[in-house]
Formats: structure tokens, C-alpha cells, sequence
């Protein structure tokens, strides 16, 4: 059984909006997109310790978003390659297969159940981008594992979180923590035991 990683990026106040472009989502006003990238820093996706590349989670919005970017890359960006080649689920209640993005398969009906199933059959870990909505559908049902926060030194005061008031209550256990050139803290946290 493959384990559920959430790898984000996000502020010291918890907003996850927009990280990789000005463009990206401006839903509610949001002015600050784009704000991860002057952060950049290799070793935040370094790869795995056994070379075994997961496969990847997303939840619609984040797909779709990912899917006018990536498919159409050339410049040699090295995540152009890997994106495009990994085995991708997404969970949807209004896509429809086939899914346009090569490597995709798309999770129906009831999303955690599906995503439990997926999880339970999967030899592969399952890496979530983005899709913060899919978080929060997993949260109540304990299918998260492992948290990677990427935690950038920024302050909004608005835009969307990767906890939004009325989050269910998780206690996790920081594991591991790395610090980039560039000054976000990369932290490792698990669920503890009856505590997500």
C-alpha cells in the first residue's frame, strides 16, 4: 500500500493561492500569484530515496490548471518531463473520461472512498499538488500520511488556505526539517496516532 504525501507550498499565514503564476488563480481578487517561484530552490524536490517516482493526486481545478501548462512545455524544464510522464488520478465529480492529459485516470463517485481504494490497490505513493479541495475532502477520513509544507517567509492576510476555518482538528508530529538557500523552511509532518 502506497502512502498519500500532500506536497504544498505555502505562506506563514497558510495561503496556498497561486504559487507558480501571476495568472494562475485570481478567484476572490487574489493580486499576489506567482509568489513561490522567486523562492526557488533545487532541493525542494529532490527525489525520492528510493528513485521510485510516485504517481500523482490532483483534484479538478489543480488538473486542469496543470494540464494548460505542462503538455505544451519545450524549454527543458526538468519537471516538464516528470509531470508528463507520471501516472496521474484525478478526483472528480464532473470530468468525464477520457481525460486529455496522457497517464490520466479519473477517480469517480464518492471522492475519499475512491481515493481509499485507490490507495489501499497502489504499490505507488500518491503525491497531491495543489488541490486544496481535495485535502480538505480527505482530512476527516485519516487518508493523508505525510504533510511536505514548503513554508515561504510571506505574509497575505487574504487568499486561500491550506486550513480554512472550520479544518478538522489534526495532530501531527514533525519528522523532518530542511531550510533552502532562499529562506522557506521545509517541513516534514505525520499524522500521529488517532490524532487526524
Amino acid at each position: 500500500m502506497g502512502k498519500i504525501i500532500v506536497h504544498n507550498s505555502l505562506t506563514l499565514d497558510g495561503v496556498t493561492q497561486a504559487p507558480g503564476r501571476a495568472d494562475e488563480d485570481p478567484r476572490d481578487g487574489f493580486t499576489h500569484g506567482g509568489w513561490a517561484m522567486p523562492y526557488f530552490d533545487p532541493m525542494m524536490f529532490s527525489p525520492p530515496a528510493d528513485g521510485k517516482m510516485p504517481d500523482l493526486l490532483f483534484g479538478r481545478r489543480t488538473y486542469e490548471d496543470f494540464y494548460q501548462v505542462w503538455p505544451h512545455r519545450n524549454d527543458g524544464n526538468p519537471f516538464t518531463e516528470v509531470l508528463n510522464n507520471a501516472q496521474k488520478y484525478v478526483a472528480s465529480t464532473t470530468l468525464q473520461e477520457p481525460l486529455p492529459w496522457v497517464n490520466s485516470t479519473l477517480l469517480t463517485g464518492d471522492v475519499p472512498a475512491a481515493v481509499a481504494r485507490l490507495k489501499q490497490q497502489s504499490d505507488n505513493n500518491l503525491v497531491i499538488l495543489g488541490s486544496g479541495v481535495l485535502i480538505q475532502s480527505l482530512l476527516p477520513h485519516n487518508l493523508i500520511d505525510v504533510f511536505e509544507l514548503l513554508i515561504h517567509p510571506l505574509i497575505f492576510g487574504t487568499g486561500r488556505r491550506l486550513f480554512p476555518d472550520g479544518s478538522p482538528f489534526a495532530a501531527l508530529k514533525l519528522v523532518e526539517t530542511k531550510i533552502a538557500s532562499t529562506g522557506v523552511i521545509i517541513a516534514t509532518y505525520h499524522p500521529t496516532e488517532g490524532g487526524a
